[in-house]
C-alpha cells in the first residue's frame, strides 16, 4: 500500500546527527507537553485572580517561568535542528519558533498590560507556537529506526 508520507531511515545517519535528531524529537515532545501545561497554568491564573483575589503577579508566576523555560528549549531545538538537518522547512520553522518564543510572546505579554487585545494575541500566538512545534514533531517522527 502506497502512502503519501515519506519516511526516512535513521540507520543511514552518522552517530552525531542521529543523536541530535533523536534529542530533537524528544525535546519537541517535551515542548508540546510544556505547552499544554502553559494553557492550564494560564487558565488557573486567570481564575485565581478573578475568583480568589490573588495578585496578578503571583498568579501568573508559574506561567511566566515555564514560558521562559520554553524559550530556552526553543533555542536548543534550533541548535539540534542545525545539527540534525531534518530539512529546509523544519529548520526554518525551528527558527520561527525561536522568534515567536523569544520575542513575540514576551512583546505581546508586555503590551497586554495596557490593552487586552494584545493579551488575546498572546494567547493566539501561543497556539501558533504549539502548532509549529506539533508540525515539527510530526515531521521528526517520519524518521524511523
Amino acid at each position: 500500500m502506497a502512502t503519501d508520507v515519506q519516511t526516512r531511515s535513521l540507520s543511514g545517519l552518522t552517530g552525531g546527527r542521529r543523536g541530535a535528531l533523536l534529542a530533537y524529537r524528544w525535546l519537541l515532545l517535551a515542548f508540546l507537553l510544556a505547552g499544554g501545561t502553559q494553557i492550564f497554568l494560564a487558565g488557573l491564573a486567570v481564575f485565581s485572580v478573578t475568583g480568589h483575589g490573588a495578585s496578578t503577579d503571583s498568579a501568573f508566576s508559574a506561567h511566566r517561568g515555564l514560558g521562559f523555560a520554553m524559550t530556552g528549549a526553543a533555542v536548543i531545538i534550533l541548535v539540534l535542528a542545525l545539527i540534525a538537518r531534518p530539512g529546509v522547512l523544519p529548520l526554518a520553522l525551528a527558527g520561527v519558533l525561536v522568534v515567536q518564543t523569544c520575542l513575540v510572546q514576551s512583546l505581546l505579554a508586555g503590551l497586554a498590560d495596557n490593552a487586552a487585545l494584545y493579551g488575546g494575541l498572546h494567547a493566539l500566538d501561543g497556539l501558533l507556537v504549539l502548532a509549529i512545534a506539533g508540525f515539527l514533531y510530526a515531521s521528526a517522527r517520519r524518521w524511523r529506526s
